[in-house]
Order: C-alpha cells, then sequence, then structure tokens
C-alpha cells in the first residue's frame, strides 16, 4: 500500500519522501511504482513525461528521520496497534515542526493510535484500497480528539489525489472494512463448503453485481493474513460470528499462502501479472 500512495500523491505533483524499513524493501516499492508507470504508459493512461515527472519527485530513504521532514505523513505500516503507536511517538521526537499523522489501517481505532500522540488532534485515519492507483475511494477516519482542521486537510488533499472521500466514525471496522470483511469471509464458507469455484464466486460478484474484483481475488491483492487479523479484530470488537475466521483462511495463512505476495492463495499468481492462472483446490 506504501508505494501505491506514494505514487499517486508523486503523480499529484506532491513531493514524497518514501520510506521503508530497509534497502531491499524500499527497491521493490520503487520497482512497484515503475511497472504501474509503464502500464500507464502502454494503456495511454500516461506519457513518458508523466512518468518521469513522478518518478523524480520520490525520494526513498530508509531513516524514519527523513520522512519526519514532512507535513503529512501517512503511514502503511503492519496491522499492529503497539506498530503504529510506536511510530507516531519516534516522529514525534524526530520532527522538528509540526505534522498530521495519517494511518491507512482498515480497521484499528484511529482513537487508540492517537493515545501514543502528545498532539491527538493531528492524528486521523486515511483508509486508501488496492491498487491505490486504481481504487478511488479515500475513507477518513475521525477519532475522539481529531481537529475538524485536520479532516479539512486531508480531505482537500484526497481531492488532489483525485480521489473520492467519506468521513466515518472511528467504530470497529469503520464503513468499508466492515462491509468488505463480511462480504470476503462470506465467499470463504462458500469456497469451504463447496459451494463453487474461487472463479466462480468472484464472478458473481463481478458480473451479477458490478464489482471491479470479486472478493477472494481481493483477498489475494490484500493478503491472507491482513484478512485474517482484521477478521479476527472485528470478531473480537463486535462480537458478531459474521467475523469468526473460516478455517480454509487460517489454513491458508498456516501454511504460507498469503495470496499474491507470495505467489499463492485463493489463487495461484504469476510473479508479474494480476491475473490467477489457476483456482487454488
Amino acid at each position: 500500500m506504501g508505494h501505491g500512495i506514494a505514487q499517486v500523491a508523486a503523480g499529484s505533483g506532491y513531493r514524497v519522501i518514501l520510506r521503508d524499513v530497509d534497502r531491499e524493501s524500499l527497491a521493490r516499492g520503487v520497482q512497484a511504482i515503475e511497472r504501474n508507470l509503464e502500464k500507464g504508459i502502454k494503456l495511454a493512461k500516461l506519457t513518458e513525461a508523466d512518468r518521469d515527472e513522478t518518478l523524480q519527485r520520490i525520494r526513498g530513504t530508509t531513516r524514519l528521520e527523513d520522512a519526519a521532514q514532512a507535513d503529512l505523513i501517512i503511514e502503511a505500516a503492519p496491522e499492529q496497534l503497539a506498530l503504529k503507536q510506536q511510530l507516531v511517538r519516534e516522529l514525534e521526537s524526530l520532527a522538528q515542526g509540526s505534522f498530521i499523522f495519517a494511518s491507512n489501517t482498515s480497521s484499528l481505532s484511529i482513537s487508540e493510535i492517537a493515545k501514543a500522540s502528545h498532539h491527538p488532534a493531528r492524528i486521523v485515519g486515511m483508509h486508501f484500497f488496492n491498487p491505490v492507483h486504481i481504487m478511488r475511494l479515500v475513507e477518513i477516519v475521525v477519532g475522539q480528539e481529531t481537529a475538524d482542521e485536520t479532516i479539512a486537510t486531508v480531505r482537500e488533499v484526497g481531492r488532489r489525489l483525485r480521489k473520492e472521500t467519506i468521513v466515518v466514525k472511528d467504530v470497529p471496522g469503520f464503513a468499508s472494512s466492515r462491509l468488505g470483511v463480511a462480504l470476503g469471509l462470506e465467499a470463504m464458507r462458500m469456497f469451504e463448503q463447496g459451494v463453487a469455484s474461487a472463479p466462480d464466486i468472484d464472478k458473481a460478484m463481478e458480473l451479477g453485481y458490478n464489482h471491479p474484483m470479486g472478493p477472494l481475488k481481493l483477498t489475494d491483492l490484500v493478503g491472507l493474513d491482513v484478512r485474517l487479523n482484521i477478521a479476527e479484530y472485528l470478531h473480537r470488537e463486535l462480537g458478531s460470528e459474521t467475523f469468526r475466521p473460516p478455517q480454509v483462511l487460517r489454513r491458508l495463512v498456516d501454511e504460507g499462502k498469503l495470496g499474491k505476495k507470495t505467489g499463492e492463495g485463493f489463487y495461484r499468481w504469476n510473479d508479474e501479472t494480476a491475473d490467477a492462472r489457476r483456482a487454488y483446490s
């Protein structure tokens, strides 16, 4: 998600510092941006000049102190509350001036993240959707102490990124994850019960309900481990059996089949494309 956010921000004219934990991860992120831009050129959606200007606006680093220079920091770290809180603490200790801290979390409480901050009014959720350069929605999540000025600023950023924004209350799963995860988990139960194959379940939603991508293919793209963490969190916080993770999800995660990033999940994936080769069986 991080490299996708960096790409759309740079493509919209912002100067971007892309920070990752090590050089290898950083290189993979930059390469993914380059692939996306090349595909945009092939589809005649971008020019070579657009590509070059976008890449010139991105500066990669592994140093958190470099990221602390930004006016708006959007984190896309794994879905672990303690990790996100630690990022807030470290960034505030490194920053020379004020900044807005926006979490790309799809389920964790913004108010809980803000408890680690000396400036909770500047903590907000900006939940992007994968792939970021294609999906138009940004869900803005308002914590208990998020300031109106912070909300207005990130809405304007969303507009400049050519995204549609919605503003939601800080409740478990917000709006999008609560609905999307419920659909995805039910699709997994249907697959588990042999109701239909993964491609046919996905095709039912793509063609019957005009979804751009079916729930199982989307799960592969998001990451099965990410989906499992979110499902466990929502099941615990909401107490609803709707969000109890299906056994097939736990089994695939235990087997290391996490979706596109590992080459296999509910589908088997080619390394360089988003097209599934054949259904998992």
